[in-house]
């Protein structure tokens, strides 16, 4: 009976905009997919790129949670085919702990979580907040106007990153920008195929370098706890990881946050109304934005029916985390900005393994440039209307300019 629930859950056309959306929100084609139900099978540019003739699309959020914290029926490891015989094979990005099942995944993960701890947070803090305040300086001598987005969101997030890798401050802007052109899906293959091998090359020094004098940064910690346990690929993949799932995404927060504060001016002294107030902000702005619309597709390895529906061996699931937080089954009214609302288990950071390891880093980044902004500015006001704010080609959702006055 299984399987004849699966041959009848009917084949979608995706829509075309089902992975963009408008300003804050997510763009009505996924309202209306979600319409069919939580879980639905849909076919075309997704299906085409994964190799399928159709994938799963999961926007409900219990549906969501379920699938991310699976791991027995799940894998996020890709598969790619072979030229010669047609067969599916597994692919594994060394080091990019996202892509790994456990035991590989379990031991990562466990040299990673020291490096994200508390104190070690509290350690950064001084240095992420000289880091806003300089950025917020150029902001102030650009304008009014300036580019919010430019000046301030993108540098944040990326040159944070640098400082806990640690990234000599003379290499930083290179480095930043190279991981740029490397993320730009506007560019090409071949153009952004010579960046990665630069970005690439190096990693390659500065892992050499660590492991000849470490020093107190990520890598360096690492390789003084771990030694020759850890490889330099994994090393590298490490890397990688953290700074393609932590440098767009943040400045995607930085410049949605930005846009929603000021689509709702009532709601910025929340921001100063002390610590948990503060962080109920950054937490409500995260579960309404979700700039990584969906993680890495997941993989059935076995036959497993979810919502009543038999997904195969072998079909793919997209979780789409922007929906899945604006599901009435997490939070009363989702659609609605309120950092007034009760706590909620939102997936913005993911669910099960592969919840992100840097949150509580990205929460504390996040307050610190929505605090120092409008303590700066307070007056701060979009410079055009809201309509006329482009977003970039990325893998993660993130403003393309974000034109600012005060």
């Amino acid at each position: 009976m299984g399987h004849d629930i699966g041959q009848l859950a009917p084949l979608l056309p995706e829509p075309a905009n089902f992975q963009l959306r408008t300003n804050c929100d997510p763009h009505a084609d996924n309202f209306d997919l979600r319409a069919h139900g939580p879980l639905v099978r849909i076919a075309g540019d997704s299906s085409a790129q994964l190799g399928r003739e159709y994938v799963w699309q999961a926007h409900g959020y219990d549906v969501v949670r379920r699938i991310l914290g699976d791991h027995e029926n799940f894998t996020t490891r890709p598969q790619f085919t072979q030229a010669k015989s047609g067969a599916h094979v597994e692919a594994q990005f060394v080091g990019q702990i996202s892509t790994y099942d456990p035991p590989e995944h379990t031991r990562l993960r466990k040299m990673l979580t020291p490096e994200f701890t508390v104190r070690r947070i509290r350690r950064m803090e001084p240095a992420i907040q000289a880091l806003v305040d300089d950025r917020l300086d150029r902001v102030a001598a650009e304008g009014p106007p300036a580019d919010l987005q430019a000046l301030f969101a993108d540098p944040v997030g990326a040159l944070a990153l640098c400082e806990l890798l640690g990234i000599p401050r003379d290499d930083q802007r290179e480095f930043v920008r190279r991981i740029r052109r490397n993320t730009d899906l506007s560019r090409g293959l071949k153009a952004r195929a010579a960046d990665s091998a630069a970005f690439n090359r190096y990693l390659d020094n500065l892992i050499a370098r660590q492991r000849r004098d470490a020093d107190d940064g990520f890598l360096g910690m690492i390789v003084r706890e771990h030694g020759d346990t850890v490889t330099d690929e994994e090393l590298k993949g490490l890397c990688t990881a953290l700074i393609l799932g932590g440098v767009e995404t943040v400045a995607g927060m930085i410049g949605f946050g930005v846009l929603a504060l000021l689509e709702n001016p009532g709601q910025v002294p929340l921001l100063f109304a002390g610590p948990e107030q503060a962080d109920r902000v950054v937490n409500e702005l995260l579960r309404y934005l979700s700039p990584v619309q969906a993680p890495n597709p997941s993989l059935a390895v076995k036959d497993v029916i979810i919502d009543g529906q038999l997904i195969k061996a072998g079909d793919y699931v997209l979780c789409s985390v922007l929906m899945a937080n604006r599901d009435e089954a997490l939070t009363p009214n989702p659609n609605v900005f309120d950092a007034n609302r009760a706590a909620v288990s939102d997936v913005g950071f993911g669910h099960g393994i592969h919840y992100c390891v840097g949150a509580a880093l990205a929460r504390s980044m996040l307050r610190m440039a929505y605090q120092a902004l409008w303590q700066r500015f307070p007056g701060l006001r979009l410079a055009v209307p809201i309509a006329e704010v482009k977003y970039r080609s990325a893998f993660v959702d993130c403003p393309d300019r974000v034109p600012v006055t005060w």
